[in-house]
């Protein structure tokens, strides 16, 4: 039995265009567009009609799971808190981050993202979700347990996407030791001495781990056909080691000369949302406006705040000139999708998945009023 639906009177962001117009939704598809009038279907009032959201690091899910230290939410009932949280922001495709190798920051184990990942796949076959899931492993090259947690996500067909990052004292993130210690030590209330002891441990961790597991995992990524990302490479050196990984996007990258190298190697450069709403990165790394403005910026991730992934794709088109609205739309959907191999969503054009959002702006601020996965409403 077919199943149609008929978006009409709506601001429809094309791939290259905005238009006044409707959409056919038919059996889970986009099959028409057309621009002008339409007589029949849902009256979208003139609200804009974008596609669905595609997410490729949120590290959200975790503080459903845990959200104080020490305390232990249901894994299925944080996996569904999370899942309409994303739903309700518009985004119909999240690749949930897992960490993998506990690190400074960790307060979750090995088996607690495990756990999370089966109440995800379990809910996933239960269709009891909102959103389109999929698992990204975040893993910390650094930690000593970083293999044997890896380990147990070994054949899971849910794993799509993998990064390789080290966040020890002097790295990545942090290689300004200043920005650790005004980051970690005031975090976890160290005195001078004890801050020296942990930075020498985690630095020497680094030493002796970061290197191995990072081979490690590039060549089981590379044979299982997981697409790999680097995370917060701050040097031309560290996006060599990179590519040379085979590497497909750069997270993060911390300076305007690792993003711009990370282009030139052909990979694709994701940047946080919350940096660009708040108008600068937090540990006071590049902001991703000055990228956008240089025209190294491919893709936006919402990181910690689900919503500020379509708050981002509506105030970029105004903080920078000659980047229109289907072009920042682009960052957030169709151009993650294609990073990541999913080219059956992320665009509206017949034949696609009708993953669809309609958003209404009140005051500069995107209101999400309906969400449509595969033609059907799930928020």
């Amino acid at each position: 039995m077919t199943h149609e639906t008929i978006l009409r009177n709506a601001r429809i962001v094309l791939a290259d265009e905005v238009i006044d117009g409707s959409v056919v939704l038919r059996d889970g598809r986009i099959a028409d567009i057309a621009a002008g009038p339409a007589q029949a279907g849902d009256d979208l009032e003139g609200d804009f009609l974008i596609p669905g959201l595609v997410e490729l690091h949120t590290d959200h899910l975790e503080g459903h799971y845990a959200p104080r230290p020490k305390v232990r939410w249901n894994p299925l009932a944080a996996v569904l808190a999370h899942d309409a949280q994303v739903a309700s922001s518009g985004i119909t495709t999240v690749f949930d981050a897992l960490r993998v190798g506990l690190d400074e920051e960790g307060d979750v184990d090995a088996e607690g993202m495990r756990s999370l990942a089966d109440a995800i796949e379990e809910s996933l076959a239960a269709d009891r979700l909102r959103a389109d899931h999929f698992l990204h492993l975040r893993c910390e090259v650094s930690a000593s347990d970083c293999l044997s947690a890896f380990s147990l996500f070994e054949g899971d067909r849910h794993v799509k996407l993998a990064s390789l990052m080290d966040h020890s004292p002097g790295q990545r993130q942090f290689i300004n030791l200043d920005a650790y210690a005004a980051y970690y030590k005031v975090k976890m209330k160290l005195s001078d001495e004890a801050f020296r002891r942990f930075c020498d441990k985690r630095m020497e961790e680094s030493r002796r781990n970061a290197g191995p597991n990072r081979r490690a995992i590039s060549a089981a990524c590379k044979e299982r056909g997981i697409i790999l990302a680097s995370h917060d490479d701050a040097t031309p050196e560290h996006v060599s080691e990179a590519s040379m990984d085979g590497v497909r996007v750069a997270e993060f990258p911390t300076t305007a000369a690792a993003a711009r190298a990370s282009k030139e190697a052909g990979m694709a450069v994701l940047m946080g949302a919350p940096n660009l709403v708040r108008g600068g990165s937090h540990s006071g790394n590049v902001s991703a406006q000055e990228l956008a403005e240089g025209g190294d910026l491919d893709i936006l991730s919402s990181d910690y705040i689900p919503f500020s992934l379509i708050q981002a794709a509506f105030s970029l088109s105004e903080l920078v000139d000659g980047i229109g609205l289907p072009q920042t739309v682009a960052k957030v959907s169709r151009i993650p999708a294609e990073a990541v191999g999913l080219v059956d969503r992320g665009v509206i054009e017949p034949g696609r998945r009708a993953d669809l959002v309609r958003v209404r702006l009140d005051g500069g601020i995107p209101v999400v009023r309906t969400v449509w996965r595969e033609g059907r409403r799930v928020a």
